[in-house]
């Protein structure tokens, strides 16, 4: 008889708590820490305090991830029931996430860690798919297999309004950061080959760039119809939002798209009013 097929993640799958419900995907958080504070990622702490509190002092969180001891208490709680886990962490070119999971996996067993190449709903695309595949009947190593084939056909991407955070992240330089603001431009950024790399110089207003960054990601491409992600770190306004989700509509054939906040993690580095389109081609 096939085990029961459990679909985990680390937290900076930025899947809302409807999804992660809908779904039945189950997540292992990054610590953010300010200061002498501690927080879990996506728990009691979200980009609009953290923005707030650089406003005030001018500090930002670092983050962490979870050690081999965490992801062993996380994955014995699916694994002593009998169960089989398929794990996907953030791009190993990105954290020391997923080394710990597969040190953890290698001492458990029955664990299948998969490196998504990828950040935030990139990842929750990944997490998705698996679910999908676990209720189609498919079994571990199966999902597994399916999920690290599908990693070069994800596209990650956003598009920043500041270098601010980056700079302050340590993630560029002074000049750059002065040079782009002066210049008002705003970079693209995509995933490519498990890290994230400017593709792109926008020039304009956001909320002009938005729905231009938005066209040419979908126009000419074979997007897979099934889930669709507008992910933003906070303060993009809704009209903007709506006129984002026509375009999408308008620009391909799709059933379903979620608009998502992304989790401190992600956005401690980007800034507020970064947007990404996210999805699968076929």
């Amino acid at each position: 008889m096939a085990k029961t097929v459990v679909i985990t993640s680390d937290s900076t799958c930025d899947l809302s708590k409807e999804l992660l419900d809908r779904y039945d995907i189950h997540t292992i958080p990054l610590t953010i820490t300010l200061g002498d504070e501690s927080f879990l990622d996506g728990q009691g702490f979200t980009p609009l305090d953290m923005y707030a509190r650089y406003r005030q002092d001018g500090t930002l969180p670092k983050t962490s991830a979870p050690g081999v001891q965490e992801f062993l208490d996380f994955f014995s709680q699916f694994t002593e029931q009998g169960c089989e886990v398929v794990h996907l962490d953030i791009s190993s070119e990105l954290s020391n996430t997923y080394n710990a999971a597969c040190l953890a996996a290698e001492d458990l067993g029955n664990v299948h860690v998969v490196d998504s190449r990828m950040l935030s709903t990139g990842v929750g695309l990944l997490a998705i798919e698996g679910a999908e595949c676990r209720d189609r009947g498919m079994d571990a190593a199966e999902i597994a297999g399916h999920l690290r084939s599908l990693t070069g056909k994800v596209q990650t991407s956003f598009v920043l309004d500041t270098l601010q955070f980056m700079w302050k992240g340590g993630r560029c330089s002074a000049v750059a950061a002065l040079g782009a603001n002066l210049l008002s431009l705003k970079p693209g950024l995509e995933m490519k080959d498990g890290k994230l790399g400017v593709y792109k110089k926008y020039r304009g207003s956001i909320n002009h760039v938005y729905k231009q960054y938005v066209k040419e990601r979908l126009e000419g491409r074979q997007v897979r119809p099934g889930h669709v992600f507008i992910t933003e770190s906070g303060e993009v306004d809704d009209a903007v939002l709506e006129e984002i989700y026509a375009i999408v509509r308008e620009t391909i054939p799709v059933k379903e798209i979620h608009h998502t906040l992304a989790g401190c993690t992600v956005s401690t580095h980007c800034g507020p009013k970064t947007l990404g389109i996210l999805f699968i081609e076929e």
